[in-house]
């Protein structure tokens, strides 16, 4: 069964794609509860005009964007994880976590999304790079510290 997604489902997909899932799954899980629609004819139209209002939304916001990008210029975040003795972490570090640093020690909301993250396994300093639109594209250091 086709469905059109109307928010991000982990291990499902994200807002606005068309995924095929099992058909109990989308009968009686998915649909009554508002998170996704058949895929028939008419969804998919109204699919294409809700994408584009969204697209006009996103370039609307080109300069907070960019003002978004200078702020994170320079700046680097510290983020404890848990670790062995020989500086190994335990588990993995994630985008998510990345957007909850920047929004406690930078006060700045990002999309979990549109951080990109490098193979972590041990503590020290990275980069994560951060795509906030088409051209956008901000970077952004953390430190990986011993809790």
């Amino acid at each position: 069964m086709d469905i059109i997604l109307l928010q991000d489902l982990d291990k499902v997909g994200y807002k606005h794609d068309i995924v095929k899932v099992k058909s109990g799954f989308g009968r009686n899980f998915l649909i009554p509860q508002g998170k996704a629609l058949v895929a028939n004819k008419a969804n998919r139209e109204k699919l294409g005009s809700i994408l584009k209002e969204e697209e006009a939304k996103e370039a609307a916001r080109v300069d907070d964007y960019k003002a978004m990008a200078k702020k994170l210029e320079g700046q680097t975040l510290k983020i404890g994880v848990k670790a062995g003795t020989s500086g190994k972490i335990f588990g993995s570090v994630t985008n998510v976590q990345i957007a909850n640093a920047l929004l406690e020690q930078l006060e700045m909301e990002v999309e979990r999304k549109k951080i990109e993250l490098p193979v972590i396994k041990t503590l020290g300093t990275y980069t994560a790079k951060i795509n906030f639109y088409q051209d956008i594209i901000a970077e952004v250091n953390f430190d990986l510290i011993q809790e």
